[in-house]
């Protein structure tokens, strides 16, 4: 691991309004499964680069202003979207003063494609993200020129010269220089080792590509153990990749997408097939409806009916699930709002966190 870079934030960002809360974190995060960092000196906020096999990859930590060594604190892994970087969301003043407040590690790595031999953007590959294929493609009565995650003639060619031998057609738009699903679970295994962290209480949230990664982190087998809860942000799964988590029992998921949004679109409530992005592309995605009905059902919701209304304590977002019956925050949460392909921090921030603090290990 090397330092590139050390950064510490002003405690001022905190508001005073939650300085009880920030008290709060650090003492229930001290009932929790230690990591191995817990009691070293640990890293501070900055930016940092470590190994995963022959590459070198960056990654950006806030320590929170109430972080002690000996009390294991909350972890999450932010992604970034197609194109950022490991500052996207930690420049945010809503992330850092939410993040202290709670008593949050976050730590932002960033994706691979703006260096050689790619020199395209940063990006995170999921399934079907870099072969151009859709989940059809493993179904022998589904012709393979059909079975793309684009359409090809109104989709720009954005293939990464790192995935020159992967790529089956040009709808392939992320990187293939690394596995990064064995990444961010090297980069965990990282985190627990140099601060003192809660190995029950990992979380993980991505933006548009980093969104959709995040559904990846939970179905891969090698990753989703790793969670314990997920916030994807307008990101979803490409067309007939409806996977459940790859765990037994709940992993918990909090979709935020944008009913305006034309380059990741959610669909309908109503809608269980896909959609088509018009902006940058034409891009195939699970709907948000089909996607969240499959993870509810994984985690022991019934599906039968419609999703009903949840009030997450946000004006700007109107949410559903199919999870009502849970007695509390619901396991699984699809939640829109009157945006286009943004991210609403000032107020998607606090949901996700309120989210993943309603559903952490006690």
């Amino acid at each position: 691991m090397t330092r590139v870079r050390q950064q510490r934030w002003n405690a001022t960002l905190i508001p005073q309004c939650c300085a009880a809360l920030t008290s709060l974190a650090v003492l229930s995060a001290s009932v929790a499964a230690p990591s191995s960092g817990c009691g070293a000196a640990g890293l501070i906020g900055g930016t940092y680069t470590m190994k995963h096999g022959d590459l070198t990859r960056t990654y950006r930590v806030h320590v929170p202003s109430g972080y002690e060594a000996n009390h294991p604190a909350r972890l999450m892994l932010l992604f970034h979207g197609w194109g950022g970087s490991e500052n996207e969301f930690l420049d945010d003043s809503t992330v850092i003063a939410q993040a202290n407040a709670r008593g949050y590690i976050l730590v932002a790595p960033r994706g691979l494609g703006g260096d050689a031999p790619d020199h395209r953007r940063n990006s995170w590959t999921f399934r079907g993200s870099a072969t151009g294929l859709d989940g059809d493609a493993v179904n022998p009565r589904v012709p393979r020129d059909t079975a793309l995650t684009c359409r090809v003639k109104t989709t720009p060619n954005f293939t990464y010269p790192s995935c020159a031998r992967v790529a089956a057609n040009s709808c392939s738009w992320t990187q293939c220089q690394d596995n990064d699903v064995e990444f961010a679970v090297a980069l965990v295994h990282q985190i627990e080792a140099t601060l003192c962290v809660d190995k029950n209480n990992v979380f993980a949230m991505g933006g548009s590509n980093g969104g959709m990664f995040v559904w990846e982190l939970g179905q891969n087998p090698a990753s989703a153990g790793v969670f314990r809860a997920l916030a994807p942000l307008i990101g979803l799964p490409h067309r007939a990749y409806l996977h459940p988590p790859a765990v037994s029992g709940n992993l918990p998921v909090l979709l935020i997408t944008g009913k305006r949004d034309t380059t990741v679109p959610p669909g309908t409530w109503e809608n269980l097939s896909f959609t088509t992005s018009s902006d940058g592309g034409s891009y195939h995605y699970a709907s948000a409806t089909a996607v969240t009905r499959v993870w509810a059902r994984a985690n022991g919701c019934p599906i039968a009916g419609d999703p009903v209304a949840f009030d997450v304590g946000r004006a700007q977002a109107q949410c559903r699930t199919y999870c009502a019956g849970d007695g509390g925050w619901p396991r699984v949460l699809d939640c829109r709002a009157d945006m286009a392909h943004d991210y609403g921090l000032t107020w998607s921030w606090p949901l996700i966190m309120d989210f993943f603090d309603h559903h952490a290990a006690d």
